[in-house]
C-alpha cells in the first residue's frame, strides 16, 4: 500500500497525464469505454467529481449537486479540466491525511486517505479511458498500477457489485494494468463501447 504522500504524488502525474490529454481532445463525440458516454461526457463527469472531492475535502463534507458532471466543450475542457484537477490536488495536498470527510456522493464518511485512494483509481482508469477514446496507449506507474490493481480486486470481491464501475470481467494474469482494468468492467482487447 502507498504511504499518503506516495498517494498524492502519484495522484498529481495522473492529473498531470489528463491535463496533457485533455489538450489533445478536439472532438468531444468520440465514443469511450464507458458505455453510453462519448468524451464530453467523460471529461464533464470527471471535473464534476474532481470539483465535488474538492470541495468536501476542503469543508468536511459538500451536497451531491457540488459532484455534478460539468458542461464541456471542444474549446474549454483542457482549461476546464485543469482548473478542477488543481483544486482537487491542493484539497487532498493541504487536508489532515486522518481527518475525516463525508462524501454525500456516495453515503459514507472515509478519512481523507481513503478519499485520496477513491481517487488516485478513478483518475488513472479514467486517464486510460481518454487516452484510449483519442486513439492512445495509457499506462499509469508501476507503483500506480500495483495501487489500483489491490483496490480493483476488492471492489470486484464486492458482494453485489458497485453501480460506479461496470461488472468485472475476469483476470487473466498477463499484464498486471490490463487484469486492473478487467476488473474495473474495462475490455483493454476491446476498449471502446459506443
Amino acid at each position: 500500500m502507498l504511504t499518503f504522500a506516495q498517494m498524492l504524488a502519484a495522484y498529481g502525474r495522473v492529473l498531470h497525464d489528463t491535463t496533457a490529454l485533455a489538450s489533445e481532445a478536439d472532438d468531444l463525440k468520440v465514443p469511450t469505454p464507458c458505455a453510453g458516454w462519448d468524451l464530453a461526457d467523460l471529461f464533464g463527469h470527471m471535473v464534476g467529481q474532481n470539483l465535488g472531492f474538492a470541495a468536501a475535502v476542503t469543508d468536511g463534507d459538500a451536497p451531491v449537486a457540488a459532484y455534478e458532471r460539468v458542461p464541456v466543450t471542444a474549446d474549454d475542457v483542457a482549461d476546464r479540466w485543469d482548473e478542477s484537477a488543481r483544486r482537487a490536488r491542493d484539497a487532498f495536498g493541504a487536508a489532515d491525511p486522518e481527518a475525516t470527510v463525508h462524501l454525500a456522493e456516495f453515503g459514507f464518511t472515509p478519512t481523507v486517505a481513503v478519499a485520496l485512494s477513491m481517487q488516485l483509481l478513478d483518475a488513472a482508469v479514467h486517464a486510460w479511458d481518454v487516452a484510449t477514446s483519442l486513439g492512445r496507449t495509457y499506462q499509469p506507474s508501476d507503483a500506480t498500477v500495483a495501487f489500483v490493481l489491490d483496490l480493483a480486486r476488492q471492489i470486484a470481491a464486492t458482494p453485489g457489485g458497485t453501480p460506479v464501475f461496470a461488472a468485472p470481467l475476469d483476470e487473466v494474469g498477463i499484464a498486471p494494468w490490463s487484469d486492473a482494468l478487467r476488473l474495473l468492467g474495462r475490455d483493454p482487447e476491446r476498449p471502446v463501447r459506443a
